[in-house]
Order: structure tokens, then C-alpha cells, then sequence
């Protein structure tokens, strides 16, 4: 058996134990999902207090509609949970408020990397190059920022999360082909709007 499958058999024991009752399952999933879970709410709101908001609320949805898990692919039933719990939560903050698209993240998230930042040749510290740097992964977040939900979510999934086009369209509850064409506008929209980069 391989890795992957046996992480997909090791989660659906945890569910099915937590169903049963045991807090420590529940404690591991969220221990073994929580940093990725949380990295793609950030980007999905850009917001980091409002993506801690959606972590609550996205784990809090996997312990009420734990009955629900049939397997096998946990991971992929967790983040349609997440990214479900991510849509609502934009909705309802363009209810109540206009969202601004000049939101910094929250640079003291370890799990936050700067969004198509570019490896340097050598490990010397450069503070113009690191501006540069700073400035292109700011115009990648606000590119990103400003793809319509689907796309963004898209591209969050198969790109940062590095879910397969598989997984991403039963995350999305999609076909293959809808993930590749939105993946396909996503890369064309961020190539127009930063040529340079």
C-alpha cells in the first residue's frame, strides 16, 4: 500500500473514531490538516483574522456533518468544506461591507510564502532585490485577489494546496475539464495583468 492511500485509510479511521466519541481523533485531523487548511483560507480571504474565522467555522462544519464522510478522499471532502465555508463567510462580509482589495496579509503567518516570490541565485542578503521581491508578491496577491471566486479557488487549490485536478473538481463539486478551463482563465487573467512578472 502505498503512502497516500494509507493517509487516506489512516483519516477515515480517525473520523469514523471520532464519530464514535474519541476527542484525540478529531485533534489529530485538525493537527494534520490545520496549517494547510488555514494557508488557503488566508489566501482565499486575504484577510488573516477573517481566516481564522473560517478555520473555526470550517472545522466546526467537519465535527457537525462527520456522519456524512463516506471516504475515501478526506482531504478533498475537508477543503470543499473549506473553501464552501470561505465563499459564504466572502458573501456575507459584501453584505455588510464593501471588501477592500488593499488588505495586507498577515506577514507573521509561518505558513504564509510570498505569493510568486523568486528563489534567489545565491543566499546573500540583498535589500533591493528583497524590495523587488516584496513588490512582485504583492502584485501576484492582489492579482490573485481580484480573479472571480471560482478561478481564484481554482488556483489556490491545484497551485499552493497542490491538490490534483481530480481532487480540486470534487473539492469544487465540478468536472476535470470545468477545473482545467477555470485554471486556464485564472493563468491567462495573472499573465495579463502582470506582463513583467
Amino acid at each position: 500500500m502505498d503512502l497516500m492511500a494509507s493517509m487516506e485509510n489512516t483519516d477515515k479511521s480517525l473520523i469514523d473514531a471520532h464519530r464514535r466519541g474519541d476527542p484525540a481523533a478529531f485533534g489529530e485531523l485538525v493537527r494534520r490538516y490545520g496549517d494547510s487548511v488555514l494557508g488557503y483560507l488566508i489566501r482565499m480571504s486575504s484577510n488573516r483574522e477573517q481566516a481564522e474565522d473560517l478555520f473555526q467555522e470550517t472545522f466546526k462544519r467537519v465535527h457537525e456533518k462527520a456522519h456524512t464522510f463516506r471516504g475515501p478522499q478526506f482531504k478533498a471532502w475537508l477543503f470543499r468544506i473549506a473553501t464552501n465555508a470561505a465563499l459564504d463567510g466572502r458573501r456575507r462580509s459584501r453584505r455588510v461591507k464593501a471588501i477592500s482589495l488593499n488588505q495586507q496579509l498577515d506577514n507573521d503567518n509561518t505558513n504564509n510564502e510570498q505569493l510568486g516570490a523568486v528563489t534567489a541565485a545565491d543566499n546573500s542578503y540583498n535589500p533591493s532585490e528583497q524590495a523587488s521581491k516584496a513588490e512582485q508578491a504583492e502584485q501576484v496577491r492582489q492579482a490573485i485577489e481580484l480573479l472571480p471566486e471560482r478561478q481564484r479557488a481554482t488556483l489556490v487549490l491545484a497551485y499552493y494546496q497542490q491538490l490534483s485536478y481530480t481532487d480540486v473538481a470534487q473539492v469544487l463539486g465540478c468536472s476535470v475539464g470545468t477545473v482545467k478551463t477555470q485554471m486556464f482563465r485564472a493563468l491567462r487573467t495573472l499573465a495579463d495583468k502582470l506582463p513583467e512578472i
